[in-house]
């Protein structure tokens, strides 16, 4: 299998867990913290929850994808932004790739992904894309250009539709600018 097999997703929310967790098992205190944290308790104990399961497993795949959820669904998009970055780094990391998304080459993400397991593969494109949909919430289009640009480069034929949104974002900056020229003139 490669990239180019990969489907179609749409973010880091995107997931079921027979295919992406497998790198390391969750130890049982970790599960329960977790298990906890989705039952309705108060927002802030969930969230201690959480952040305890961080610290007691600070690179597990499922605790960041815990985390990053529920900091995505109360709308905290810059804590779900740092969230998806861990995210990003933790499964470079896992792939042996550089841990800056910015210093992976398309020719680097081939030869160190092809031997890997597509999920974590995938996760890691998608985080990626995760990260840049948050930054086009946040009003960061630039950032959020740079990745999807990345993305493009690293996923060439384009299963994970970045390329649609890229063009979205770069509309968004000519449509900014273009109403910048309107407000100076």
């Amino acid at each position: 299998m490669s990239i180019d097999d990969l489907p179609n997703v749409a973010d880091l929310l995107d997931f079921d867990t027979t295919t992406l967790y497998y790198e390391r098992p969750l130890p049982q205190e970790v599960e329960r913290l977790i298990e906890k944290a989705s039952s309705n308790d108060p927002d802030a104990l969930a969230e201690a929850y959480l952040k305890l399961a961080c610290f007691q497993a600070p690179r597990n795949l499922t605790v960041l994808v815990a985390l990053y959820r529920f900091y995505y669904y109360k709308h905290r998009l810059q804590e779900a932004l740092d969230i998806a970055e861990q995210a990003v780094a933790t499964t470079a990391n896992l792939l042996e790739l550089p841990a800056d998304w910015r210093d992976v080459s398309a020719e680097t993400f081939r030869k160190k992904c092809a031997s890997k397991v597509m999920g974590l593969v995938r996760f890691y494109l998608s985080s990626v894309k995760g990260a840049a949909v948050l930054c086009l919430r946040l009003g960061r289009i630039d950032e959020a250009v740079e990745r999807l640009r990345k993305l493009t480069d690293l996923d060439a034929r384009d299963r994970l539709a970045s390329r649609e949104l890229l063009q979205l974002a770069l509309r968004r900056i000519e449509n900014d600018a273009r109403e910048a020229h309107f407000q100076t003139h």
